[in-house]
């Protein structure tokens, strides 16, 4: 077929405009710079298939930039006659308010085929529009004019146009039954009846065209359709799925509850439910497998969330007998009993998969599942049985199978193979998870409620991503993030930090498989630490604290430049800990011999070096295994303090090349300098740390997110909260990721606290995220804080309440709700702060994450079930009229 593109756009000398068609690229041309075209004949697929294309920029045979957005343009082959497509565009970006192209905020897309003329038409027109949000409102889009073909303008007469695809909407009319010139406008039809609901607003278009030959097809320019739409603004729930607790669960939260979860929040007033990541995390079976966020698997889900009631009953009535009264007695437990539910939990599932096997392994819904899951499924699935072979994740221990072999894991999951039953047994656990999580993701789509799903920037160092394609990673290195005034050491995540070179040479296919396979059932999204796509702050292996690490990556600086903000560099001296009498008696006191003896030692005057031996974290570490004592405890800390005690950090790759280390100032190295060095470094810290990166972060960002935020139509909101550089803004701004506003963490230096009221409207607003005390926990954790807050931020005078009483909990609440943000998120424990009588008298068990402890155990549950919370009528008219009151 012939295809001509036409387009507008202004170019530099030196760049030229092509299509990307599929594989194919079609070079346009232009004599001003300005307007493009280009002719070319195309073979394209049989039957009526949409084609989509895009444009981008080329210089020298590269493709410097391309058109954003999910949303490519298209067309649709059109009849035998057709055989010269003439096709006018704009250049598109993200579309106006693309939130709303979400399928957030979106019904069930239902394909549609597009109108398809009969072959005796000579010439065509193809009208082309994106309107998101019709289906939600059970409407289409229509096209009415000023000739008899599109209607006369009579409201009962307007053609309907075709949802090609998700927020897509084309029409193709015969073009000798138009009178030219015409004037058109699109509407709002009602499916039903066909009639005209709503009016675009603004002028009347009008058509111009020449006389098209027989065979062509001319497609005017895509538009989008604005009708007189307020902005969306939505209240929800943020909980993690392990935290609900309903009469019928298992000690834990799983996928049903989150199904009775999600009709609380609809029968509130809610659109939106939050979690926290759901991947199988099963890497020691004890409890440190609860941190939720260093999973085995980017597909596989946490077998505890298998809901046991939606399972055939068990026939060995004894076992099932023993079951109920362990699930009762983990059910009443004030928190989780990581452990034992698990183990429970995979007895049970494996009790029903023996008494299930031949049922299951013939069904067609796991044989479905697993020709859709099989390129992740497998290696999972192997990696679990290895793993529970040899003892250990760790897969440099599994002697012929620590280096993942392809063909070795196929044998080992052949039907054939010894193994096959372990192994068949987690496909089975994986199919459970998928029909459950999907049940309750659509059954939240049904109720117009969000379910907002959760992706960890990083993966466990013992993972089958890790073991399967190692080349994605830097397993020389440790993700983290460095301090704040949330953990003042900088945090280290332990995980391989991304290998992003090799990433971008098969166009991030690592995450964007990631990303689609969410999309199966969440409607939104969180990036934890979005920041880590413009940088990761990567610590290298023998460190245990964060002071050490280095952004990655990064422009070091040379001698010559650190010399050339007027210090005097000497590495030996600057990249070295410093240890003097007087440090070593300051740190540790009546111990500070027990370290000159022990740890460091002399070097000249009195200045000491740190022991060969002890000269890293990790051996200091080693050393203090199993020392309980907090005196041993307190001095393994102070010799961590020690070894970070430089002024620069050595580069990771070019050891002539150096970083100022973070937060320095703090430290005794700092205080030998004089005031002018003092004053040089400063300077030079600030350059670094504030301005040196911006533009490079920057085009580092953009060279991933694109790609990633639009391989799906989810929406993307970004945890954008620590150490935020000034290009961060600029990126979320222009893909339109909405940001997370927390009001005691502002992000205007000038403020105390956020200012609620000036949040922007592309934002999740919430009071506290699972990484902070709830509101109520953080109202006692410092008094002159908790005043300045409650007389200077929200205006109150009188005497300070010492616990956060449920009228000032509910005033919070309401200035959230009342704030421009998009969404307005809570945590079910602030949310349920506001009733004293129903919230939980104990502030301290509702904390989820205590940050600053790596070894944190995530247990909390909901004091209450969830049949309990849903006959709390006078709490639950509350959250309904409050949510109706502030428009949400």
């Amino acid at each position: 077929m012939k295809l001509t593109f036409r387009i507008q756009y202004r170019t530099v000398w030196g760049e030229y405009l092509c299509v990307i068609l599929n594989e194919e690229v079609i070079e346009l041309s232009t004599k001003d710079g300005n307007e493009w075209q280009g002719t070319a004949e195309c073979r394209l697929p049989e039957g009526d298939s949409l084609v989509t294309y895009r444009y981008g920029v080329f210089r020298d045979g590269v493709c410097i930039r391309k058109e954003l957005g999910a949303i490519s343009h298209s067309f649709c082959i059109g009849n035998a006659q057709q055989s010269h497509l003439i096709l006018c565009d704009c250049w598109r970006d993200l579309p106006a308010e693309s939130y709303r192209y979400s399928s957030a905020f979106n019904g069930i897309y239902v394909p549609q085929q597009p109108n398809k003329l009969s072959d005796g038409v000579g010439s065509c027109i193809t009208f082309r529009a994106l309107c998101p949000g019709l289906s939600v409102k059970k409407q289409a889009l229509g096209l009415i004019g000023s000739c008899d073909a599109l209607g006369n303008w009579e409201y009962c007469r307007p053609l309907r146009m075709m949802e090609v695809q998700p927020n897509v909407w084309h029409l193709t009319l015969d073009a000798a039954s138009l009178r030219y010139t015409f004037e058109y406008k699109f509407v709002a039809i009602n499916v039903e009846t066909g009639a005209v609901e709503e009016w675009e607003c603004g002028s009347n278009r009008i058509f111009h065209i020449q006389p098209l030959l027989r065979g062509e097809t001319y497609l005017p320019m895509e538009t989008e359709v604005f009708f007189n739409l307020p902005q969306r603004k939505i209240a929800g729930s943020a909980i993690p799925v392990f935290s609900l607790r309903s009469e019928g669960s298992f000690g834990v939260g799983d996928f049903g509850d989150l199904k009775h979860f999600i009709t609380w929040a609809a029968e509130t007033g809610q659109q939106a439910v939050q979690i926290l990541p759901i991947n199988d995390t099963t890497m020691t079976g004890t409890w440190t497998d609860s941190y939720p966020y260093s999973s085995i698997s980017i597909y596989a889900f946490h077998p505890m969330f298998v809901d046991l009631r939606q399972l055939p009953v068990l026939n060995d009535w004894k076992l099932a007998k023993q079951m109920e009264e362990e699930r009762i007695r983990l059910n009443a437990l004030p928190q989780v009993d990581y452990e034992e539910v698990n183990r429970l939990k995979q007895a049970y599932l494996k009790a029903v998969f023996q008494q299930e096997k031949e049922l299951i392994l013939s069904s067609e819904g796991l044989r479905s599942f697993f020709h859709d899951n099989e390129e992740w499924l497998m290696p999972y699935a192997a990696f679990c049985y290895l793993r529970d072979r040899f003892g250990t994740p760790d897969f440099h221990q599994w002697g012929e199978y620590s280096v993942y072999d392809e063909e070795k894991v196929q044998a080992l999951c052949a039907s054939d193979s010894e193994a096959y039953p372990e192994i068949a047994f987690h496909y089975f656990v994986q199919y459970e998870l998928h029909i459950q999580l999907l049940d309750a993701c659509n059954y939240g789509r049904s109720r117009g409620v969000i379910v907002k799903g959760d992706i960890p920037i990083g993966i466990s160092r013992t993972s089958v991503e890790a073991w399967v394609e190692p080349y994605y990673f830097n397993m020389n290195g440790q993700a983290g993030a460095p301090p704040d005034a949330f953990s003042t050491k900088g945090q280290n995540w332990g995980m391989p930090t991304y290998n992003w070179n090799v990433m971008e040479k098969d166009n991030y296919q690592w995450w964007r498989r990631r990303f689609c396979k969410m999309a199966e059932y969440f409607t939104a999204y969180r990036i934890d630490h979005i920041l880590g796509f413009f940088r990761i702050w990567e610590i290298p292996v023998h460190s245990v604290h964060g002071l050490l690490g280095q952004f990655v990556p990064s422009l070091p600086m040379s001698k010559e430049e650190i010399q050339s903000f007027g210090l005097r560099f000497q590495p030996e001296f600057m990249t070295k800990p410093f240890i003097n009498d007087y440090i070593l008696n300051t740190m540790f006191g009546e111990r500070s011999e027990e370290v000159r003896q022990t740890f460091v030692q002399h070097v000249h005057h009195d200045i000491y070096e740190m022991r060969p031996e002890f000269d890293t974290q990790r051996k200091v570490e080693a050393y203090f295994a199993g020392k309980t004592d907090e005196a041993d405890l307190n001095l393994k800390e102070g010799l961590y303090s020690l070894i970070s005690d430089v002024l620069f950090v050595v580069d990771r790759d070019n050891p002539e090349m150096y970083h100022p280390r973070i937060a320095v100032q703090n430290d005794f190295v700092y205080r030998q300098l004089t005031g002018q060095e003092q004053e040089a470094f400063n300077r030079l810290y600030n350059h670094y740390y504030y301005q040196r990166h911006n533009d490079f972060w920057y085009r580092e960002a953009m060279k991933k997110l694109p790609v990633l935020t639009q391989s799906t139509s989810m929406l993307v909101c970004g945890e954008d909260l620590g150490m935020v550089p000034d290009c961060v803004p600029w990126v979320m701004d222009q893909l339109q990721i909405l940001s997370l506003e927390i009001q005691r963490m502002p992000k205007n230096p000038e403020h105390e606290f956020g200012h609620v009221s000036e949040y922007p409207f592309r934002s999740v607003c919430t009071i506290g995220t699972h990484d902070m005390s709830t509101f109520r926990g953080w109202w006692e954790e410092d008094r002159s804080v908790t005043e300045s807050f409650y007389y200077r931020e929200l205006g109150h005078w009188g005497d300070l309440p010492e616990h956060a009483p449920g009228w000032l909990c509910e005033e919070v609440v309401r200035r959230h709700l009342y704030s421009p943000s998009m969404l307005c998120i809570l945590t079910w424990q602030d949310w349920t702060a506001m009733d004293e009588s129903l919230r939980n008298p104990d502030i301290e068990i509702e904390r989820i994450n205590v940050p600053a402890n790596p070894k944190h155990y995530w247990r909390w549950r909901m004091h209450i079930t969830l049949e309990e919370l849903m006959k709390q009528d006078a709490f639950n008219e509350k959250i309904r009229s409050m949510i109706a009151e502030s428009g949400r």
